[in-house]
């Protein structure tokens, strides 16, 4: 075992791999950019080492600087985490020359997985059953049009060198394949450094299943079994889960022992992920080997009661896996899902900002070897990399964290993932976590229909959702303007500040902004002590006790109708954020005096909604333009985004160069 570990990377990978090297007695250093010296992962390590800029060209992609930074504190070992450097060849040879352990595979293996065409190619002589497809080197746009048009569409441009859905493409037909060719190539480029792709036949409904496999340096490998991981969003994962529904032991033995195999054909050691596409009738086919951890690897700890990070550690070090195939057994079900900074409703544009509000439901930290079932209702999991009050920025990916759940089986393991993202409140910038959970509430999700298109075919359920009715929304800002007013200055009722009248009743007004809808609320509060709540042409009894933390115990109505409700309510500026167990939603409560002489923002303007690069743009200065004509490509948290025209018009002016770097809200072109 090592005595001092670096950690290459930032987020809740590093605060995990710390963690796990703290149990162990080994002490770790981290590495931090501009963007990350107060980071969540610089506190968790021993010590921490400045390598450079915010952007991750300028840092975390810099190895020469990590691995200075290796060598100045005694460094033995470097654990690359996953995304950056986990699988760059060149990284772990400089790690080799420099005399430093590199915690992952050989180069190599690397080397040999890191392309997919020529993995493919190594696995189809290797007998490992393969989509039908183009994976030659030859690039020439004629020939890979020629190619997809003997597969057949739908077909897939994926970029070769590519990880995370990044530069891939489903094309339709062969009208649309210049255009997704050119889109996958200039992402591929920005994001690994090579613009080949490969083209395959896309499956129909199909199943996204990897088995994770782990090897040493003594000839043993093991599968730890399988995870479901199919479904995704623009080809990123959502929801994980392990085992995989419907999963028959001849089938998870067979694809298995396919995964050793085609590790075995590289001479691979450490973790790694052999990823499989799946039809609906169980036929599997090679997609790609990821030569590293990966995000979802808590599900596999959690039904297998063993600490993945603990074996890279102890296989880079050179001992024996800690347990062999007959060994390994799967108990109960897991389930994780991303939270990430994005807005579902916007295509799940990622978004940054301050994470003002965060707070997690109780959960418990991973437990080596712990006999799962004792862990009760409390079997939830948080992997962050953040704390309340950081930022989310635009040069990084824009996950937040990950939640685990473990329960005895699937069901188990649903309703306890119901609770947890209920019980997970953020504020400040917009998220996922209440499509999250309506994502795992969804018919498919809850019976184990399972395909990569699951959110598409849900869309009704999924998107454009309240989350919470608006007399329940419009309570919670009541309860909270209430709890706000000092009612102790005297005893005597001469002395309330919360508008108490001898006669008649006080009313209050709660200008609020719903849905695109501006409308009002009020607050009626009588002599006697009851309160009536008006919200357009509904009226209920209101009534609301504070229970602190931001906690408050609404009741609506009388008799047969009243309901009572628990409502966490958060205000930021204008945005009110109101969480409860049945959802979440938000409502702007409008300060008229403050708004008082506005005028209308100026039409034919157009704004990056993020900050980020300009890629392209698609029109030119007096260009006549349709209103959802696609007009620009920005590149803004390693995935690209076209700007559509919002309304007819045409080109004034275009207000940046392709290269540009742009700030969120900065104008790129103006319409007339």
């Amino acid at each position: 075992m090592f005595n001092k570990i670096l950690i290459a990377n930032r987020g809740e990978i590093a605060c995990r791999v710390a963690a796990t090297a703290r149990r162990l007695g080994v002490k770790t250093v981290a590495v931090y950019s501009d963007a990350d010296a107060d980071g969540r992962h610089v506190a968790a390590c021993d010590e921490a080492v400045r390598i450079g800029e915010a952007a991750p060209r300028d840092s975390y992609l810099r190895w020469e600087r990590i691995i200075e930074a290796a060598r100045a504190t005694g460094a033995q070992a470097v654990h690359p985490g996953y995304g950056f450097l986990s699988e760059n060849e060149d990284f772990a040879q400089a790690c080799a020359d420099a005399g430093i352990a590199f915690i992952g595979p050989p180069p190599s293996a690397i080397r040999a997985m890191g392309l997919k065409a020529e993995s493919k190619q190594l696995m189809e002589k290797a007998g490992v059953r393969l989509v039908p497809g183009y994976h030659g080197a030859d690039q020439d746009p004629a020939l890979l049009k020629h190619e997809a048009d003997r597969i057949g569409y739908p077909v897939l441009i994926k970029a070769s060198a590519g990880g995370g859905g990044k530069g891939m493409r489903i094309v339709a037909s062969g009208d649309e394949f210049a255009a997704a060719l050119a889109s996958c190539k200039r992402e591929a480029i920005n994001s690994f450094g090579d613009d080949a792709v490969l083209v395959e036949r896309y499956v129909q409904r199909p199943r996204h299943i990897e088995i994770q496999v782990f090897f040493d340096g003594h000839g043993n490998g093991v599968y730890l079994f399988e995870r479901d991981c199919s479904v995704q969003r623009r080809h990123q994962k959502v929801l994980e889960e392990a085992p995989a529904p419907g999963m028959t032991a001849e089938r998870r033995r067979e694809m298995g022992e396919a995964a050793v195999a085609a590790a075995r054909a590289v001479n691979y050691v450490g973790a790694g992920t052999v990823e499989f596409i799946v039809e609906q009738d169980g036929r599997f086919y090679f997609m790609e080997m990821n030569t590293r951890l990966q995000v979802e690897h808590p599900v596999t700890e959690a039904i297998t009661g063993h600490d993945l990070v603990e074996w890279q550690l102890r296989v880079a070090g050179g001992e024996r896996l800690p347990a062999l195939q007959d060994e390994l057994e799967i108990c109960g079900h897991a389930i994780e899902a991303r939270i990430c900074a994005e807005n579902p409703d916007a295509n799940f544009l990622p978004a940054t900002g301050t994470l003002s509000v965060l707070k997690w439901p109780p959960h418990v930290e991973f437990r080596r070897n712990a006999n799962l079932g004792s862990l009760g209702p409390a079997a939830v999991r948080v992997d962050t990399g953040v704390d309340e009050g950081d930022a989310i920025t635009p040069f990084y990916d824009s996950m937040i964290a990950k939640l685990i759940v473990w329960g005895q089986d699937r069901e188990q393991a649903l309703a306890r993932l119901d609770a947890a993202l209920a019980g997970t409140h953020i504020a400040g910038l917009v998220n996922n976590v209440a499509f999250l959970r309506r994502t795992a509430r969804t018919d498919s999700f809850a019976k184990a229909n399972l395909d990569t298109a699951l959110i598409e075919r849900e869309r009704a359920a999924l998107f454009g959702q309240a989350g919470l009715p608006l007399d329940v929304v419009a309570a919670g800002v009541a309860a909270r303007a209430i709890a706000l007013q000092d009612t102790t200055v005297g005893a005597d009722p001469w002395s309330r500040r919360d508008g108490w009248r001898m006669h008649g009743a006080s009313v209050r007004r709660f200008d609020l902004e719903w849905q695109g809808e501006s409308l009002q609320a009020l607050l009626e509060s009588r002599h006697d002590g009851g309160a009536l709540l008006k919200v357009g042409d509904v009226t209920v009894a209101f009534e609301s006790r504070a229970l602190g933390d931001d906690r408050y115990d609404v009741t609506l109505g009388t008799g047969a109708d009243t309901r009572r409700v628990v409502l966490s309510v958060y205000q930021l500026g204008e945005q009110v954020s109101v969480f409860a167990a049945a959802g979440s939603a938000q409502v702007t409560v409008v300060d008229t005096l403050s708004h008082a002489g506005e005028g209308h923002a100026e039409a034919g303007r157009l704004t990056a909604p993020m900050p980020g690069k300009v890629i392209a743009y698609l029109v030119g200065k007096g260009d006549a333009i349709k209103t959802g004509q696609p007009l620009a490509v920005l590149e803004a948290m390693k995935m690209e985004h076209t700007i559509a025209a919002p309304r007819d018009g045409t080109v004034a002016e275009l207000l940046f160069a392709p290269g540009d770097q742009v700030s969120e809200g900065g104008e790129l072109l103006t319409l007339e």
